[in-house]
């Protein structure tokens, strides 16, 4: 990469920070055996051991004991082991799953594959912010409600969920409540021990920690089926052999976030935020406070996305039209429709992503190049000449 060139798409990966490198790294060289191996010898111990301090860490950011963290894959495997553990633990007690049309990838789609095996959703429909409004929950849930899956911030928008809210209603109902925080664990405050909630998805690799590696905080007590057969590792509930370097990876990431580096980032939103709305037909997608730090979503009238996004790379800047999950695909994203946008201002979005490599310059300098390339497409736009 150039040295000029700025990567503003933070929220769908992250660079490795060296610090959490150099905590990794004699996992990976010195003490890399698994950590089943504690028995037999010495490396074994000391690998055990790491991998149960970083667990204890993880735990203690959370407000959570060290025996409801497990480790798995990353948030997608988080989730589907929330989302299809849950279900078939309460098979007895009924069939029923209560999310929103809005939810990620592995939430979405893990709820669907339940739904094909006879399993009935209901599909709560937000605000034009993205909001879920609790009385909506609240209504949704019946005797036969076995999850609950609520996202505690937006992917694509930046969104932010009231989630001490839904889960005081899901505890009043009795009701198991997983909430996907992939986008705002570790940058925001989440505390578990006074939040009711009892499965959270978490993830550092977009907190510049490492990939293929991940958490699922399982409160204790929660019913949870085993859905992927191997050994015994993580409580019996998570087969394979431990990533012991990621791990420690994670709980290094987890340590590095500050509410300082967070206030930076904030700054940075909001002072792209100021200029791109100040762009004509321009139109911010989500919730203007109850937003992450991190999160800029705009969409522009008479453009494609797609070209913003190719002219701002020629243009030395990084950004995305949707989520990591999403990007890829041509089709308009279900977030956009899902909060009342048409097909026109899904596929004319962007978003910017910040992290701890960006600066404020990277933030008003985008916005300014974003004001020329929209500038520029719409004048040979057939639409946007007028």
């Amino acid at each position: 990469m150039s040295e000029g060139y700025r990567y503003l798409d933070n929220g769908a990966a992250t660079r490795l920070d060296e610090r959490v490198l150099e905590a990794m790294t004699p996992f990976l060289f010195e003490t890399y055996t698994v950590a089943t191996s504690q028995f037999s010898y010495s490396l074994g111990i000391a690998a055990r051991e790491a991998l149960e301090r970083a667990r204890s860490d993880i735990a203690a950011s959370l407000g959570a004991a060290s025996e409801e963290i497990i480790f798995t894959s990353g948030s997608t495997e988080s989730s589907n082991m929330a989302i299809k553990g849950v279900p078939h633990a309460l098979a007895n007690k009924g069939k029923h799953i209560v999310t929103t049309r809005l939810e990620d990838f592995p939430v979405l789609n893990s709820v669907k594959a339940l739904e094909r095996d006879g399993y009935t959703v209901t599909w709560l429909d937000t605000d034009s912010d993205g909001r879920l409004d609790p009385a909506a929950l609240e209504g949704a849930i019946r005797p036969d409600t076995v999850l609950v899956s609520i996202q505690a911030a937006n992917q694509e928008i930046g969104t932010l969920q009231d989630l001490a809210a839904l889960a005081a209603i899901c505890k009043a109902r009795g009701v198991v409540l997983h909430s996907d925080a992939t986008h705002t664990y570790p940058r925001l405050p989440l505390d578990v021990s006074s939040l009711s909630v009892d499965l959270l998805t978490l993830s550092t690799e977009l907190v510049h920690g490492p990939k293929g590696v991940g958490a699922l905080y399982l409160r204790k007590g929660t019913p949870l089926h085993k859905w992927m057969d191997g050994g015994f590792q993580e409580f019996n509930l998570r087969a394979g052999s431990e990533n012991i370097a990621g791990a420690v990876g994670m709980a290094r990431a987890v340590e590095l976030v500050t509410p300082e580096e967070t206030a930076g980032i904030q700054a940075m939103r909001d002072a792209a935020l100021e200029q791109l709305l100040a762009i004509p037909q321009s139109i911010l997608n989500g919730h203007a406070t109850w937003r992450t730090p991190q999160n800029v979503n705009v969409s522009f009238r008479f453009v494609e996305g797609e070209a913003i996004t190719l002219h701002m790379d020629l243009r030395g800047y990084a950004l995305s039209t949707g989520s990591a999950c999403f990007s890829r695909a041509l089709e308009a994203s279900h977030v956009i429709l899902g909060i009342g946008g048409d097909h026109e201002r899904a596929h004319g979005s962007v978003r910017l992503t910040f992290g701890r490599y960006n600066t404020l310059d990277d933030a008003t300098g985008a916005a300014n190049a974003l004001a020329e390339v929209i500038e520029r497409l719409r004048a040979i736009s057939p639409l946007g000449k007028d």
